[in-house]
């Protein structure tokens, strides 16, 4: 949900339909007064109203170990050494240059919460571009992240001045089949972590992960529907959740008729440092191309 290339293009589609959906208002056949979804049927501009909506910035995690074997070879995908990625040193400083962005363009103290799936690599980018600054070894203040975390070769990351953060599982990428799309147990996030909400998540173990099954695409989709209609529900306004590596976008209400061709100001194109950036989606095809014979030799 995070990161697949092919999927993305048709994910914006779902996200904007999902969220229209739940901001529709009941017409009365008494009153005759039209629904607001009604109201978008046209080219141009939408009204909704302000308490029906919410800012999300999607962020794609920054660049993983996996990022670059698979792009020299997508078969790395399905090797146990890459089991829960974690970030690569330049996957840091796509990570650390998102920070500044996020940062010069006001962004972060209009974010309430941050939600982010339980995956080593999800959450040091997370914890990494909205995280405090200036951590301090505190009795009372538990850091986002503790030092050299998932072999990271970075300092702690403060807890303060930062919005709360939860790991929820419904937005996870594409299940199944590849090791580095594998969660560890939460106890041990829990230690790496302290700071992040993993209340929501109800087993220590990975239990949706299997070994020799792999998501389909419509069952991705349905958890992906499942995610925002649980994100509707959360009283928050502005909210980011983990596109390219490190890439964010901002949205909110869309202009049918384009009469706004101004850009996005917060908007973030990602890859900053550039490197390698294959999705594992993209292995599956190549994969499949390949024949199951091939697959069945590599399972």
């Amino acid at each position: 949900m995070e990161e697949r290339c092919n999927s993305k293009k048709r994910s914006r589609p779902r996200l904007f339909a999902a969220m229209k959906m739940q901001i529709e208002e009941s017409s009365s056949p008494k009153t005759g007064k039209r629904k607001v979804a009604d109201m978008d049927g046209g080219a141009g501009p939408s009204l909704y109203p302000l308490h029906r909506c919410k800012t999300i910035h999607l962020v794609r995690h920054a660049q993983g170990i996996h990022n670059v074997e698979g792009d020299k070879n997508f078969k790395a995908y399905m090797s146990p050494e890459y089991f829960d990625a974690h970030l690569t040193q330049l996957g840091w400083q796509q990570v650390g240059n998102l920070r500044k962005h996020v940062q010069d363009k006001g962004l972060l103290k209009n974010i309430d919460l941050v939600i982010t799936s339980p995956l080593l690599r999800t959450m040091q980018t997370a914890v990494g571009v909205f995280g405090g600054d200036g951590y301090e070894d505190r009795l009372d203040v538990v850091p986002l992240m503790v030092a050299n975390a998932g072999n990271s070769d970075r300092g702690a990351i403060s807890s303060l001045n930062s919005p709360p953060f939860i790991a929820v599982e419904l937005c996870r990428e594409h299940l199944g089949v590849h090791p580095c799309d594998k969660r560890r147990s939460i106890s041990d996030y829990q230690f790496l972590f302290p700071a992040i909400d993993f209340s929501l998540i109800e087993n220590d173990e990975d239990v949706l992960w299997k070994a020799d099954i792999r998501e389909t695409k419509a069952e991705v989709a349905a958890r992906g529907l499942k995610f925002l209609n649980w994100l509707w529900t959360q009283v928050k306004k502005e909210i980011s959740k983990h596109f390219a590596n490190c890439e964010l976008r901002s949205m909110v209400i869309v202009d049918k008729g384009m009469a706004g061709s101004d850009s996005s100001t917060t908007n973030y194109p990602g890859k900053i440092p550039s490197g390698p950036d294959l999705p594992s989606d993209v292995a599956d095809n190549l994969l499949e191309k390949e024949g199951p014979s091939t697959n069945s030799e590599e399972q």
